[in-house]
């Protein structure tokens, strides 16, 4: 092969490369387990991607990890349930601007004989219930979205430092915990969207659901390119907007398990 023909095939791979960096558009959303492990990222982003032709990489984790990623400005964009949180995340000004986006509701699981006789609408009398029944209970522990609502809760109930000897955290995503709930007949909290999808279910079975408490709010954050100027802001922004839109909500509401609707739109209320 000839020198001349050997720069004119480098030329052509060269080309090839930075033309296929720059048709590929894509972010990095941190996000929680609970919209991963449900299913709802592979019904949403496929539609995502066809609307606007941006490809979404999802770092699944618990909302406090997520939102420390991107502080750290490892990610473009946020989708997680801390609204304290994620408020405190804006006024520091790590992010743009929260939006909501959907909610669902958490729900206290347990086994079906329920040793505790927690069963009822009462998220706080079930917890006190709980706790003087020294019952096997599963905790995230990983400071996630749902681990911050159950410490609420165990506040609420003046059990915040005397959770019972059944207490245990496993510093785990939902569905884990949930694993280890089943296999230990133990009470674990979770979100309504992964226990529909949660196959392992055994004994388990929900036990405590209905109180406002339970609400379950989600919100997008574009993270700020003025405290990262490398994020894609933009691209980011794309993703906030169609989530946010009237074909996003659409897309949100339809996603369904043996019928029944996992989360709710809510933007813009």
């Amino acid at each position: 092969m000839t020198l001349i023909r050997q720069v004119k095939l480098a030329c052509v791979a060269i080309l090839c490369i930075a033309g296929s960096a720059a048709g590929a558009q894509g972010i990095t959303l941190a996000s929680t387990t609970s919209t991963d492990q449900s299913g709802l990222f592979a019904h949403l982003l496929p539609q995502f991607k066809q609307a606007t032709g941006v490809d979404v990489k999802v770092v699944a984790v618990g909302t406090g990890q997520a939102l420390d990623i991107a502080r750290r400005g490892d990610a473009d964009a946020l989708l997680v349930h801390d609204q304290a949180a994620e408020e405190k995340f804006v006024a520091e000004g790590f992010g743009l601007r929260r939006h909501a986006v959907m909610y669902n509701d958490f729900v206290l699981i347990g086994p079906k004989t329920d040793p505790a006789a927690a069963r009822g609408s009462d998220i706080v009398a079930a917890l006190k219930k709980v706790s003087a029944n020294n019952a096997a209970f599963i905790s995230r522990g990983d400071k996630s979205g749902t681990h911050s609502a159950e410490n609420r809760y165990w506040t609420a109930a003046g059990l915040a430092n005397q959770r019972g000897s059944g207490y245990r955290e496993c510093g785990c995503g939902m569905g884990p915990a949930l694993n280890m709930a089943a296999a230990a007949g133990a009470y674990v909290l979770a979100d309504r969207g992964t226990w529909l999808a949660f196959k392992n279910r055994g004994d388990l079975t929900i036990l405590v659901e209905g109180d406002k408490r339970l609400f379950n709010q989600y919100g997008v954050i574009v993270v700020n390119p003025a405290r990262h100027p490398h994020v894609k802001a933009a691209l980011a922004q794309q993703f906030a907007d169609w989530i946010t839109s009237p074909a996003g909500q659409a897309a949100i509401a339809a996603y369904k398990i043996g019928g029944e609707q996992l989360f709710f739109p809510n933007a813009g209320r």
